[in-house]
């Protein structure tokens, strides 16, 4: 049975960096987007929520409209009562009996002139609703058509790279199916950690790109090497030799072009 080949240092150095190359593309396409996914993110998410509220008053309102149908079926049959009452009133007997009737058309002028203030302020109620709910659809029509202006910028900038992004992102995926699963993790957190997303960097000028921390001549040699792999003391990113970093890229530029 055939021994499987043993991958060295340096061919894991080499996966790495291209695998950075590749990811540092797929941030540089992502950030020509800026802040527009989440500004239409906020958008939506503002839109949603005013819709939610205009709902909320229109059944608000709908509710109001059907206490004041009910207050005016109340008043009709208070109305009715009166009348019977008054009717009544002109064949009775005695006085105790015309006081009771009266007391009853008295309660029933009263219930009247309650129903009359409810639906009054149900109406008052639902006007003010009215003025809110058109102050805010104004509003959503305004945010509407700013989500509709950022969608516009965003489609435009996305037919131009989204093509690329999906090819890179496909490469991603095959590069990172090449380094083992340590290394992965490790260059994933260190990604994920600083703030331009390098997890693997070169030496140029005696420190680490981006850095203005000196690395040592012996430490310098021990990265030219390749024989293991060496991290910046001060950001925790992965160091390659400056010979190596120019190989890749040049070897990956038509990935990455």
């Amino acid at each position: 049975m055939a021994k499987k080949k043993e991958v060295t240092v340096e061919e894991k150095l080499r996966a790495l960096y291209d695998l950075q190359l590749i990811d540092s593309r797929i941030d540089e396409i992502k950030n020509t987007r800026g802040e527009l996914p989440l500004e239409i993110e906020d958008l939506e998410d503002e839109i949603t929520g005013l819709n939610k509220r205009l709902d909320t008053f229109k059944t608000d309102i709908d509710d109001l409209n059907a206490a004041i149908v009910d207050k005016n079926q109340a008043i009709e049959e208070s109305k009715a009562l009166m009348k019977k009452y008054t009717e009544q009133q002109k064949n009775i007997r005695n006085n105790r009996e015309f006081d009771s009737l009266s007391k009853e058309i008295e309660f029933q002028e009263l219930e009247i002139q309650l129903a009359e203030k409810h639906i009054k302020e149900f109406k008052a109620k639902i006007a003010h609703k009215e003025e809110v709910i058109e102050g805010s659809q104004e509003k959503i029509d305004n945010l509407d058509n700013h989500l509709k202006h950022k969608k516009e910028a965003l489609s435009e900038i996305m037919a131009e790279t989204e093509k690329e992004e999906k090819v890179l992102i496909k490469k991603s995926e095959e590069f990172s199916k090449l380094i083992e699963e340590r290394l992965l993790q490790a260059y994933t957190r260190i990604r994920k950690n600083v703030r331009n997303g390098l997890a693997v960097v070169a030496v140029e000028r005696g420190a680490a790109a981006g850095s203005y921390f000196t690395i040592p001549p012996q430490r310098q040699m021990e990265i030219a090497m390749r024989k293991k792999i060496i991290t910046d003391e001060h950001s925790g990113r992965i160091l390659v030799d400056v010979e190596l970093a120019a190989e890749e890229k040049i070897k990956m530029s038509k990935f990455i072009s």
